[in-house]
């Protein structure tokens, strides 16, 4: 795979070709970047329910014509019953990641979209609601095919998923399992969707569909109140950036960990590697993965409850001491255990060059697995991340948020190329971006080729709890063992395709001719569609 797809003027590209029609029939109906997502975004939440759903969170980073660059956050808050003597007298030593109990926050993605349609219209969006959420409407009540990721999806934790509220009632179809083609509805989803377009979304949290919720949750025993819908709010907030050699790359503040991202590409740029792929290109960026991940670790939490100033660690006297520590000829030890996490990126520029990165997600494949009977939305698990602990950095609390693995990127290049960019793949995510950046941005590889190329996953995969150096198949031999002689504990996958290695996609709007190159990964069941 070489040739990148390429429109004259405005593309999206999501990890379902459903998704990527959608957003394309927004544009072509004269719908801005913005309103295209927002249709995605409910699109993608209907037909790639292992991924996402309304129930889950999302995060936006945005890049205006005129080179602003501005972030939604939609991360839902702990539940005001979700206290950390709560799960002690259940006897829990950690938050479940299955089931009512797993279900601790409140679900912040349509708030995000919400806040969105306001800044779009604020740019000369003018689609209505009913416009956007139509597709969804119709594949939720009519039907449609289940996917080929979600068919070939191995759950963890299964046997709490499957015992989850009405999941088996929602997701099997006849009883069974799904293959991929079968056809699902959601009725109840779409009768959702459809209050929501015609109310408004405010009224997931403080309207009918709010009150439905909250009945519901309380219904299973769930932490989470009406109150708790009613105070939930967006936030917008400056992303944080780090400066590169040719590039001013944006992402999301904490409580994400968009800063672990600009970390690794902030302090690879420092090692000064230059030249084609090779085991130098690939050890220098496993180091500064390695790097980025002790400083996350010790920072990132709620944004109101920070102790360091994220953006301290992106300047460049503090990555360059960062790089100073990486030995190039020897990988340092990895003990930490990676976090695992299902997640959709999707991404738009439309013809007056507005930028959309945006990342929507439920954490594990199917969340919590609890599924709201009058509502049909499905809830997330992402409080499962909190800790017990009082001491943690990111500990259990009523109206704290989780940290999140959630992290859009998109890239300013100072030739005036803009490139929103990403992948799903919980830990994997900063490592995934990083490797498809640099292959592009350094290496010269095309957007298509980039995405496409073999992918290493340092830390735990689906099904696996070792923290080995994972590495898909189509590696070259001789650089798998440049890495290993080097200390890495290279471990061949056996897969040329892993989904494990993330759903990443990419797209360029060109300054000169207006032209969008789009893309996203063959390892989902997506593409890129545009005019």
């Amino acid at each position: 795979m070489s040739d990148t797809p390429t429109f004259p003027s405005a593309a999206v590209a999501a990890p379902h070709r459903l998704a990527s029609e959608t957003g394309r029939a927004i544009l072509a109906a004269g719908g801005n970047a913005i309103e295209a997502t927002v249709a995605m975004a409910a699109t993608i939440a209907v037909v790639y329910p292992h991924m996402n759903s309304v129930g889950g969170d999302g995060f936006w980073v945005v890049h205006e014509p005129g080179g602003r660059v501005r972030a939604i956050e939609a991360c839902g808050q702990a539940g005001s019953l979700a206290a950390i003597g709560r799960y002690r007298d259940k006897g829990w030593d950690s938050i479940p990641v299955r089931g009512p109990d797993a279900a601790v926050t409140v679900a912040g993605a349509v708030g995000g979209w919400d806040a969105a349609l306001s800044y779009a219209k604020s740019l000369g969006g003018r689609l209505p609601r009913a416009d956007l959420l139509s597709d969804a409407i119709r594949l939720a009540g009519d039907g449609y095919p289940v996917s080929a990721s979600e068919a070939r999806t191995q759950p963890k934790e299964s046997e709490g998923l499957l015992a989850a509220p009405n999941f088996r009632d929602t997701f099997f179809i006849g009883g069974e399992t799904p293959k991929a083609g079968d056809l699902r509805r959601m009725p109840a989803l779409a009768a959702t969707l459809a209050q929501l377009a015609d109310a408004g979304f405010d009224d997931f949290y403080r309207g009918d569909v709010g009150r439905e919720i909250a009945a519901d949750l309380e219904g299973i025993g769930a932490p989470v109140t009406r109150a708790d819908l009613a105070a939930f709010r967006t936030a917008a907030r400056d992303p944080l950036h780090v400066r590169l050699r040719a590039a001013t790359v944006y992402n999301k503040a904490p409580p994400t960990q968009g800063l672990a991202s600009l970390l690794i590409l902030g302090i690879y740029e420092r090692l000064g590697i230059t030249g084609r792929e090779s085991v130098r290109h690939h050890h220098g960026l496993i180091e500064a993965t390695k790097r980025a991940f002790r400083i996350r670790d010790r920072v990132v939490t709620d944004f109101d409850r920070l102790r360091h100033d994220p953006a301290a660690f992106l300047q460049p006297d503090a990555l360059a001491r960062e790089a100073a520590k990486i030995d190039m000829g020897r990988a340092a030890p990895f003990p930490a255990a990676a976090d695992e996490g299902d997640t959709t990126w999707m991404g738009a520029i439309d013809r007056n060059g507005l930028a959309v990165s945006f990342i929507q997600s439920i954490y594990w494949e199917w969340g919590s697995g609890c599924v709201l009977p009058r509502t049909g939305i499905h809830w997330q698990n992402r409080g499962s991340s909190f800790s017990l602990d009082p001491a943690a950095v990111n500990p259990l609390e009523p109206g704290r948020r989780p940290f999140h693995t959630l992290n859009p990127a998109l890239a300013s290049f100072d030739d005036g190329r803009v490139m929103p960019y990403g992948s799903m793949g919980g830990d994997g995510q900063p490592q995934f971006q990083a490797q498809i950046f640099t292959r592009h941005a350094d290496l010269g590889q095309s957007i298509a080729e980039a995405v496409d190329a073999p992918r290493w996953l340092l830390g735990r995969t689906w099904g696996s709890t070792s923290t080995s150096l994972k590495m898909e198949s189509r590696f070259d031999p001789s650089l798998m063992e440049g890495l290993a002689a080097l200390g890495h504990d290279v471990e061949e996958i056996g897969l040329p395709y892993a989904d494990g290695m993330g759903h990443a996609g990419m797209l360029v709007k060109h300054p000169r001719d207006g032209r969008v190159e789009a893309t996203h990964d063959p390892r989902s069941d997506g593409g890129a569609a545009g005019l």
